[in-house]
């Protein structure tokens, strides 16, 4: 799928949306984890709202870490209108909090887009794998250091 890049007014090329979920029937300490393609903030939830998963409730809103962003909209407009974001009162990163519209509350992981195939791919595998690691920021401490213990 190409694009526009607004700001530099260049075609941009994106990749299918990198989201894996957990299974909602088992208990685990991340729902899952997504791979964006860059750091602007606006571009990247439209594609993940656009393409969620059909069998999931729509995103409405999302809280999210200043730190893993280069932009900050308080609204993003997607293909069904547009959603609420904010950021976290205080640094928490590298994780997104969205709210569907069923009330359920998703925490994913939010993957740095600046990783390899290899330790993207990877990053996706562990944020659905029970007890990788202790926290997001260690998960992705393992994955950089390409330690799988």
């Amino acid at each position: 799928m190409t694009s526009t890049d607004h700001q530099l007014n260049t075609p941009v090329t994106r990749v299918p949306l990198r989201l894996r979920l957990s299974d909602p029937e088992r208990p685990h300490p991340l729902d899952g984890g997504w791979w964006p393609q860059s750091r602007n903030l606006g571009a990247e939830m439209a594609d993940l709202v656009n393409n969620f998963p059909a069998e999931r409730a729509r995103i409405v809103r999302a809280l999210y870490s200043p730190p893993d962003w280069d932009d900050a909209p308080k609204r993003v407009t997607t293909s069904r209108g547009y959603i609420e974001t904010a950021a976290f009162a205080r640094d928490f990163s590298p994780v997104m909090i969205l709210t569907t519209s069923d009330r359920e509350k998703l925490c994913l992981l939010v993957i740095p887009s600046d990783l390899t195939e290899a330790q993207g791919a990877a990053a996706l595998e562990a944020a659905v794998t029970p007890y990788f690691a202790t926290s997001p920021t260690q998960l992705l401490t393992k994955i950089r250091e390409g330690s799988q213990d």
